[in-house]
């Protein structure tokens, strides 16, 4: 990402960048400066700055909204030492104005902003905030093979892709799995098995076995979101074989 070298963002980024790119620019300039900052004075820095070109108001009018957006997120706020309309970064702020994957990680975090699986919502996204992105993706993947052997009743003995095989196995001329859908037709059933097979065997088995290294947040982010989807998926599972045995 480039620094900016021309007011607090270059002419040109904010005629072509999206307002999250800017916004780290923008990040990026304001911690090189005073703690204590005020719009109303950045905006007068790039007004000097940007003097001479023509589409000057819309220039401040990106400005604006890069302000806007780091407000938004919460990596600029109130000022403790000042009053109104003083702002500060915050401490999030500071630690992504001088991280090169801040949008990334940004990213990552809106991703898993929602409400998650109770199964996930402690220990995973406490390690997922914390950047152990191997951790909280094999906690998550973990979390559902645990679901799994719980809603199937299957022996501890079964690890991996053979419980998922086992608990969902299709019905096709073989005793379907205690999780499968027997209501489902054919080809569904034996989706339901590959995706929860091809899950935990590329997300939680290699991490088992070796160090895997997630250099993407956005990826590890969305790992944790397929592991909520499982779990979910299971739950369904369990209702439907609870209600199976009780008709």
């Amino acid at each position: 990402m480039t620094t900016p070298t021309s007011g607090p963002v270059p002419p040109e980024a904010l005629r072509t960048l999206p307002t999250p790119e800017l916004g780290i620019l923008l990040l990026q300039h304001l911690a090189t400066g005073t703690p204590d900052i005020v719009f109303q004075n950045v905006r007068a820095s790039g007004r000097v700055a940007w003097k001479g070109e023509a589409d000057l108001s819309t220039l401040v009018e990106r400005l604006a909204d890069a302000w806007t957006w780091l407000e938004s997120r919460a990596l600029i706020g109130v000022s403790s030492r000042q009053s109104e309309p003083f702002r500060q970064l915050t401490k999030e702020g500071r630690e992504l104005a001088t991280d090169p994957e801040a949008l990334q990680k940004l990213e990552a975090a809106e991703r898993l902003a929602g409400p998650l699986h109770p199964a996930l919502s402690g220990h995973v996204r406490t390690n997922f905030h914390l950047g152990e992105y191997e951790t909280a993706c094999f906690a998550a993947m973990k979390a559902v093979e645990v679901a799994v052997r719980d809603a199937s009743g299957l022996d501890n003995s079964v690890l991996g892709t053979k419980l998922m095989r086992a608990a969902f196995q299709p019905a096709g001329g073989k005793p379907a799995g205690p999780l499968t859908d027997q209501g489902a037709e054919g080809g569904e059933q034996e989706a339901m098995s590959n995706l929860f097979a091809g899950a935990i065997g590329a997300f939680k088995n290699p991490a088992s076995h070796r160090t895997v290294h997630f250099d993407d947040p956005v990826e590890a982010a969305e790992i944790v979101q397929l592991a909520d989807l499982l779990l979910r998926l299971v739950e369904r599972a369990r209702k439907r074989t609870t209600l199976q045995n009780t008709g």
